[in-house]
């Protein structure tokens, strides 16, 4: 693997919280959306965009630059969770249909 364990972690956490934030972000894609289908698309878009920038952060904050194998390795994790985040962009609308 080409991330440090402590990179790993850091975008592990950003997941988590942006699971957690994940109807602050769907409320967000509502303003730039008129189109209320695709907004848990533009959430998960805005979601995975705010993770890519803190990935890409923690380089900056180190003086470096990702390479592409990092990039690769984020991608991997993106997808491996991305049913979770977009799960919890829609979990809401579940609950207020009940």
């Amino acid at each position: 693997m080409a991330l440090s364990n402590e990179t790993q972690k850091f975008l592990d956490s950003q997941i988590e919280y942006y699971v957690k934030e994940a109807e602050s972000y769907k409320e967000m894609a509502l303003e730039y959306n008129l189109d209320t289908n695709s907004v848990p698309d533009t959430a998960f878009g805005i979601i995975v965009g705010c993770i890519y920038s803190s990935f890409l952060q923690t380089f900056t904050n180190q003086n470096s630059t990702p390479n592409s194998q990092d990039i690769e390795e984020f991608t991997k994790i993106i997808v491996k969770n991305s049913k979770k985040i977009k799960e919890s962009i829609l979990i809401d609308d579940d609950s207020k249909l009940e």
